[in-house]
Parts: structure tokens; sequence; C-alpha cells
């Protein structure tokens, strides 16, 4: 199991700036991609971004260049920081975490419980 703990939401006026963190624990034997979803209402779930084991970066073009996804030294934490926001950018945002597990031994995919992200006009 592997549990992903979110903070860091709130509201923002356009144009500000929120950072999101993410804290991943449980048992964990290879962390492969770590990454940020978002749902807004009435809207299809979407990758804002996303880094890799190897530190590999990816980023949703509606947020390139106002995102920035990066995690501490010891791999357990990853943050987006968010800057220039705009209304559309107003959802739930996920934490996720793709990679092997020591209970199974097998690649696995778990979810936080989300964080609300709402940017006002």
């Amino acid at each position: 199991q592997v549990q992903l703990v979110e903070s860091g939401g709130g509201l923002v006026q356009a144009g500000g700036s929120l950072s999101l963190s993410c804290v991943a624990s449980g048992s964990i034997r290879r962390m492969d991609v770590m990454a940020w979803y978002r749902h807004a209402p009435g809207k299809e779930r979407e990758l804002v971004a996303s880094i890799t084991d190897g530190g590999t970066t990816m980023y949703l073009d509606s947020v390139k260049g106002r995102c920035t996804i990066s995690r501490d030294s010891a791999r357990t934490t990853v943050f987006l920081r968010m800057n220039s926001l705009k209304p559309e950018d107003t959802a739930v945002y996920y934490c996720h975490f793709h990679g092997l597990t020591w209970s199974t031994l097998r690649l696995e995919d778990y979810w936080g419980q989300g964080t609300q992200v709402t940017v006002s006009s």
C-alpha cells in the first residue's frame, strides 16, 4: 500500500501563485512516475505534470511556463508550483503514484485524496 497526502490547495486570485505538495509513504520499492492530475466539473481529468524516477518532466501544454513539478532529495515528496494562475486552472488536483511496491512487487497506481484549487477572476 502507498499513501499519498496532498496539501497546499486553496483560493487565489487570477495571476496569483500556489504550491501543492504530495507526500508519499508506505510500501514503496520504486517510484517510477509521480504526477499531478486535475479534474474540473464537466471536464475530463487531465494530466498536468509528471516527473519520472530519472527526473524527466512533462507538462500539459496549457500550463507550460507557468507550472513546475519537482521533488525532494529523498524522492518522497513531489511539489507543483503554479504561477500566473487563471480561472480555468480551477479544479481538484490529485497526486498520482506509479511504481513498484514491496507488498506486491508489481507496478501499481495510487491516488491522493485531492486538493481543491480555486482561481477567482
